[in-house]
This record gives C-alpha cells, sequence and structure tokens, in this order.
C-alpha cells in the first residue's frame, strides 16, 4: 500500500490567482481585469484548478458567476497560499537589497499634495533604486489595502488603533482657521476653541479622516451639533467655498500656504496654545519584512521636514 500524493496533480499559482480573483469579484471580466489576464485564460485557468482538485468551484449561469458550496471553502485556502507566496516574495527582496524594488505607499487626500513634494524628493535623492508607488485613498481604504497586502505602507493621520498595525510618527501640525475677509476673526491670533461653537463650518465629504478630527475639534469646544450645511470633496473645493462666503474651514498648517494662495478673499486665524492638532506618521503591518527599511524611511522624512510648519517627533515618541 503506497501513502503520500507523490503522483497527485498539483494547481499553478496561476490557477489559484484566477479563482482568487473570481471569487472576490463574482465577474469573469473584473476578475480578469483585475489581475491583467485576458477573460479567456482565466477562464480556462479556473476550468484547470476545478479539473486538478477534481471539484466544482463555481456556478455558471448566464447572467452571474456563484461559488458552490466547494469554492467558498477552497476560496479562504487559496487566498491563504496566494499570501504566504506573496510573503515569501516580499522576504526574498527584503533580504536580496534594501530599498530596492517595488514600494506601494499609500497616502490620505489631505496629506498627498503638501507631503509628497518632500517624500518623492527624499526617494529620488537618496534610494534612487526604490521604485515607489503612490496610492491617494481614504483612510479606510488604505488601511484594507495595508491589511490585505496590496499596499505596503501607510502616509496618514493617527492613531489609527488598529490591531497587527504599527504606526511610526512623523510630525504634529496645528489646524488654523481660514475664514472670508470679512469674518470677525480673520486674522486674529490667540483664537479659543470656544469660538467654534458658533462658526458655520465647512467640512470635507464623510470619509475623510479630516472630517471627523474637525468635528472632534468641535465636541472638545463645547459645541454639540454637528456644524455641516456644505461639505467637499477636497480642501481645495472647501477653501474656495470659504472665500466665497460660504462659512469657515479648518485646515492642517501644511495645507495653508498652497491652498490660501489661490484667493484674494481669505484670511487666517491662529488658535490658542495648545492649539488643535493632528498627528501624521507612517503606518506598517507589524512583522512587516521590510520593517526596518521602513523605520530608516521614516527617520530619514523627518530629518527632511525642516521647512515645513510642523513640529517634527522623535522616534518612539
Amino acid at each position: 500500500m503506497t501513502i503520500g500524493n507523490g503522483k497527485r496533480r498539483q494547481p499553478s499559482l496561476a490557477q489559484l490567482r484566477a479563482f482568487a480573483a473570481v471569487a472576490e469579484h463574482l465577474h469573469f471580466r473584473d476578475a480578469a481585469a483585475a489581475i491583467g489576464m485576458s477573460q479567456p485564460a482565466l477562464s480556462g485557468a479556473v476550468s484547470a484548478l476545478e479539473e486538478t482538485l477534481g471539484v466544482t468551484l463555481l456556478e455558471r449561469t448566464t447572467r452571474k458567476v456563484l461559488l458552490s458550496p466547494a469554492g467558498e471553502r477552497l476560496a479562504v485556502r487559496a487566498k491563504a497560499v496566494l499570501d504566504a507566496v506573496g510573503a515569501l516574495l516580499e522576504e526574498a527582496e527584503a533580504v536580496r537589497a534594501p530599498f530596492t524594488g517595488v514600494l506601494r505607499l499609500g497616502v490620505i487626500p489631505t496629506v498627498a499634495p503638501y507631503l509628497l513634494p518632500a517624500v518623492l524628493r527624499l526617494v529620488h535623492e537618496r534610494y534612487p533604486h526604490l521604485d515607489l508607488q503612490v496610492h491617494e485613498e481614504q483612510t479606510a481604504t488604505l488601511v484594507d489595502g495595508l491589511n490585505s497586502g496590496r499596499l505596503d505602507l501607510l502616509l496618514l493621520a493617527v492613531p489609527l488603533g488598529m490591531p497587527g498595525v504599527v504606526e511610526l510618527p512623523l510630525f504634529d501640525e496645528d489646524f488654523v482657521l481660514v475664514t472670508p475677509l470679512d469674518h470677525w476673526l480673520g486674522g486674529r491670533e490667540g483664537i479659543p476653541r470656544e469660538a467654534l461653537r458658533e462658526l458655520n463650518l465647512l467640512l470635507l465629504d464623510e470619509g475623510h479622516c479630516l472630517r471627523d478630527q474637525a468635528l472632534d475639534i468641535c465636541r472638545e469646544a463645547g459645541r454639540a451639533d454637528a456644524p455641516v450645511t456644505t461639505t467637499a470633496a477636497g480642501l481645495s473645493t472647501l477653501v474656495q467655498l470659504v472665500a466665497g462666503g460660504l462659512g469657515c474651514t479648518l485646515l492642517p498648517r501644511t495645507a495653508l500656504k498652497l491652498e490660501t494662495t489661490r484667493s484674494t478673499q481669505l484670511l487666517t486665524g491662529y488658535f490658542a496654545d495648545p492649539a488643535p492638532s493632528r498627528r501624521v506618521a507612517f503606518a506598517m503591518r507589524a512583522g512587516a519584512a521590510r520593517a526596518a527599511e521602513y523605520e530608516e524611511l521614516a527617520a530619514a522624512l523627518r530629518e527632511a521636514l525642516g521647512a515645513l510648519p510642523v513640529r517634527v517627533l522623535t522616534e518612539g515618541r
């Protein structure tokens, strides 16, 4: 009697990748586009996997694709295999040479335009062999991307309070009040936070962490209601609404120069110490193979932030 599976056919990674994509999207065209494979090749790979495993993974109809009961169970296994292979390749790349290969950096929209110039200049000058790929997305999508392995490192406002995510603090920055020219707080210094109780405050759309931070600041100032009458998808639009006299808004100091020089109809007010502020950091997966590189990159970026109106943090602070 022979025990073992030495002669059993093994599925290929391409087959597992095709099946995992279909299991995620439940649509052949979308799955094929997601992994850069033609639709016939994807369908053939899934069929070959079914033949290799001896089970039916999908229930195909003219309208949609469904996972069979076996497909539901094996999709989890397929993803685990692909994740393990991805970790193996990442480990090998990190061992081979630091600061080479691809680094997929996720950045929130309220940081990207103001900090990316410093990040890109640093990478270009100090790590010329690093293939930096930037993805601008909102916080929840970035964290999902980090946890799934789609992204390697995040640049965003913290704390996240997420298990399995390590934060590398970079700096703190104050918020300032941007007002129309005729506003009574325009151009003032030492503004008490309590002034926020009475303001018509314009905010970003839901999903932006800066919106949540502004609401937290208002609550800390004693404002019970949510001051939301008009919202915008980005800070540039928000500032233009202020210039048009629709209300006031809060901006992080790093955004002030770029966003307010586009209009002559704005004034800036500064809060009394301690001013409301936010902390910006890198975030990585706990146990990331390239953790030492990310920590070195954070230290190098802290050194490069001297020209920005921020309070650079020491490591671990």
